[in-house]
């Protein structure tokens, strides 16, 4: 049992968390120890948040689904583990969402987060040093069109990470400039069409990437529609990408 808990505290908070979610979901995927920290979690983002307002998915479903489920599930192949031991790249990081997530359940992977807001980073800041991580965390305030020019992150991570950031064209002139040959990254998006699919495929080609799979997921508790498209890398990245502040956003690939 995880030490930040005593094993009656944590039997409340498990009753608690399957009174409002999806109990059979979050168990196919997550052991005891991990069910305690993702609890701890939630107990330090709801305390920053009256601070920092970070998110308004802190209770029940919204966070148990909408933040930790959604966030984990595109690293399982039904329960079985995927990614492990990896250099992991989260950008937008807010709250932690994915990369927080990803470290609970990938402790022997290498993470780090990435925001352009200092009231962000120096929260999760807090939140790291507040817990038991067995990872190596790196936190780093910055824009993402600097860190892709870096050549301390360029061309270095295997897995990288948006959600909530930008369209799909934008977030692939983020990834793939820091993404390893096959390298993989993982656009979180709402609904997907054939345009969506048609403006992606011609920015990745542009970025030396190819689109690898979507996997789709019909999240529990009426949460919508979920689609993780997987984009690759095949070669290193154009060295004219990523473009600068605000054109990747302003002037999408693909369009």
């Amino acid at each position: 049992m995880n030490t930040l808990y005593d094993y009656k505290k944590f039997k409340i908070l498990v009753k608690n968390m399957i009174q409002i979610s999806h109990k059979k979901e979050l168990e196919n995927l997550l052991d005891k120890d991990e069910l305690a920290m993702f609890s701890k979690l939630q107990e330090l983002i709801q305390k920053l948040n009256k601070i920092s307002n970070l998110t308004r998915l802190l209770d029940g479903n919204d966070y148990w689904i909408s933040q930790v489920y959604d966030s984990i599930w595109p690293f399982f192949n039904d329960s079985n583990k995927l990614f492990e031991n990896k250099k992991f790249i989260d950008i937008g990081s807010g709250c932690g969402f994915p990369g927080l997530a990803y470290a609970i359940t990938h402790p022997n992977s290498e993470i780090y987060l990435i925001d352009s807001s200092l009231k962000k980073t120096n929260a999760l800041k807090q939140i790291v040093e507040s817990m038991n991580f067995k990872n190596k965390i790196h936190i780093i305030n910055s824009r993402i069109e600097k860190i892709g020019h870096d050549l301390g992150f360029r061309h270095k991570f295997d897995i990288g990470t948006a959600r909530a950031v930008s369209s799909a064209p934008t977030v692939s002139e983020y990834l793939l400039p820091l993404l390893k040959t096959n390298g993989l990254g993982l656009i979180f998006c709402g609904k997907w069409q054939e345009v969506d699919h048609y403006k992606l495929k011609k920015a990745v080609t542009i970025l030396n990437g190819k689109i690898n799979k979507i996997k789709f997921k019909q999240l529990p508790a009426n949460k919508g529609e979920r689609n993780v498209i997987f984009i690759e890398s095949e070669g290193n990245c154009p060295i004219s990408y990523p473009r600068g502040i605000g054109k990747p956003s302003k002037y999408p690939l693909g369009n």
